[in-house]
């Protein structure tokens, strides 16, 4: 663990892994902490350097007085990146963890490589929902907020099932600060990307939980549809799916993060302005390339045609000639022969 200053404030950070590899940041969802990732770090240590920490509000970094905003929590990651010294990083954010994503991806896209959003959204619900959740946190306290949380977490047959993972993770919720936890429900209570994830250019990855009440499919659904070129993936969790499903959620991430650059998926990824100027100067190639050709073939069809015209005189003389040879006295048979030759031929 290290505890980073950035303008006097602490910031509780783990990197681990070998220096020589890319970095993938990961991002908590509301009220946990960077521990939340335990089950996929050695996997993803065989491939990244990884880099967790603590959000504002939450495990051992500060957490001063609300309300927080998507943009401060985006741009206290982008100083975490600068005090390390890391110019570019792929992105794992779930929950809140993907919301300060979509910010990154939308206002500092040059310092993510490949992003995954997990449990995602564009919009929350409305902010009735987020400001009785603040309520209820302040009059219930922490332990409260822990209780609510793992019906809308995990599904009743992984909780019946698995009652010591859940617990683990309910256990970082009821350590959260509630000042930290109040500021982030309204941090999200805020946040609206539906048009601004559309400007979004990077390599996306949406992970959806089936059963996810927090962040439905559909919710997941419109923001890979937004993002051009981005990949949905569902799985069979709830809302926390790299607890869940750890095993398949692990795989996905790694297979995408990982899947070699193609010719094609580069051009394709081309801005739709520039693609629709390509179009016009192709039809407008063609039109000119058309409109000389049939330019350079009218004058020798003209030159034909008075090729035609200075001939058939010609066939006319011979015709007078042919005449007066039977005239003189040559057999008749053959004049009766060429005439219908003559007049029998197609004129071209």
């Amino acid at each position: 663990m290290t505890k980073i200053s950035i303008t006097g404030e602490a910031f509780n950070v783990l990197i681990e892994g070998e220096e020589n590899r890319p970095v993938l940041m990961l991002a908590h969802p509301l009220g946990a902490n960077l521990h939340i990732w335990a089950p996929q770090v050695p996997a993803l240590r065989a491939h990244f350097r990884v880099l967790r920490y603590d959000a504002r509000g939450h495990g051992a970094s500060v957490a001063n007085e609300g309300p927080y905003s998507i943009e401060g929590l985006g741009r206290d990651a982008l100083a975490i990146l600068d005090a390390l010294a890391i110019p570019k990083v792929h992105w794992l954010g779930l929950s809140l963890g993907s919301i300060v994503g979509q910010w990154l991806l939308i206002h500092a896209r040059e310092r993510i490589g490949r992003a995954v959003l997990a449990s995602t959204a564009a919009q929350m619900a409305g902010p009735d929902l987020w400001n009785s959740r603040i309520r209820s946190a302040r009059d219930a306290g922490m332990n409260g907020v822990a209780i609510a949380a793992a019906e809308r977490w995990f599904t009743k047959a992984f909780r019946d099932t698995h009652p010591e993972k859940v617990e683990t993770v309910m256990e970082m919720v009821r350590k959260t600060s509630l000042q930290g936890y109040v500021a982030g429900c309204a941090a999200i209570r805020d946040m609206d990307h539906r048009e601004a994830i559309r400007s979004i250019t990077n390599k996306v990855l949406v992970i959806a939980g089936r059963h996810d009440p927090a962040a439905p499919p559909r919710m997941g659904t419109f923001v890979a549809n937004a993002i051009e070129g981005a990949k949905f993936v569902t799985l069979e969790a709830s809302h926390i799916s790299n607890i869940e499903d750890a095993a398949n959620f692990t795989k996905t991430v790694i297979d995408f993060l990982t899947a070699p650059e193609s010719a094609g998926a580069k051009a394709s990824r081309r801005p739709k302005s520039q693609v629709k100027r390509a179009q016009i100067k192709k039809i407008a190639a063609r039109k000119s390339s058309r409109q000389q050709a049939s330019t350079s073939k009218a004058p020798t069809k003209k030159a034909s045609a008075k090729k035609l015209k200075t001939k058939r005189p010609a066939k006319k003389a011979s015709l007078k000639k042919t005449s007066s040879r039977i005239s003189l006295g040559k057999t008749p048979g053959k004049k009766t022969g060429a005439s219908k030759k003559t007049t029998g031929r197609k004129r071209s």
